[in-house]
């Protein structure tokens, strides 16, 4: 006779933690709680926790850091997406990224709030703080990106964004440790384009700023 089986401490501990991160209380880039704090939380050991943290960065939404802690790299991944862009090489990735932020950017400049605006302006601050790991580096300019996109006010195009966090995440800061794509200076003189016609709301400066920069990390990744 077939028996109902339970569902493992870890599964549930993992579907707690992506619920959590899903619903906003640890941003992108965000470091989680310790192992004993969260254990508290959520009423399950220490050792179901790592499982648990484990299976999550299997999943490319967390990424736990030698040392430093357990870090939010996605805010969702959908195994289908997951399995896609796996297959896909990451020229195939950006450009398909540039189809969703030169939209993103082009409704973000028309429909952005003050507080959207905000967002953008102290994750544009965030991206350039000194100091930064190669990770952490690139966690604020994923911050900065999707913050543009968030600002589009529309839903299909964040999920999209998110889909693609872990795969381009992985290969920049692969890349990042061998060599820079752009120099620094010409990097922030991107990004700040695309802020200051968003800012300004010029829906054609936002769209070519955003299609510049990413065409260069293209032919920089290429």
């Amino acid at each position: 006779m077939t028996q109902v089986s339970r569902t493992p401490l870890a599964d549930q501990a993992a579907d707690l933690l992506l619920a959590r991160v899903r619903a906003g209380e640890w941003a992108l880039g965000a470091k989680l709680p310790g192992e004993t704090t969260l254990a508290a939380q959520l009423g399950v050991g220490r050792s179901t926790v790592r499982e648990a943290i484990r299976r999550l960065a299997g999943g490319g939404i967390l990424d736990s850091r030698h040392g430093s802690g357990v870090y939010v790299i996605a805010l969702d991944a959908p195994d289908e997406w997951g399995d896609v862009l796996r297959r896909a090489d990451i020229v195939t990735v950006i450009e398909a990224r540039t189809a969703i932020e030169v939209e993103a950017a082009t409704l973000a400049a028309q429909r952005r709030t003050p507080a959207d605006l905000r967002a953008i302006r102290r994750a544009l601050e965030v991206r350039t703080l000194p100091g930064q790991s190669v990770e952490e580096h690139v966690d604020a300019d994923m911050a900065l990106h999707r913050a543009i996109v968030v600002a589009s006010h529309n839903e299909v195009l964040v999920e999209l964004f998110d889909g693609f966090v872990p795969r381009v995440r992985r290969t920049m800061v692969e890349m990042l440790r061998i060599r820079p794509t752009v120099s620094e200076r010409d990097d922030h003189d991107a990004h700040t384009a695309v802020v200051r016609a968003i800012a300004e709301r010029e829906p054609d400066a936002a769209a070519g700023a955003s299609r510049t920069h990413l065409d260069a990390l293209k032919a920089a990744l290429s």
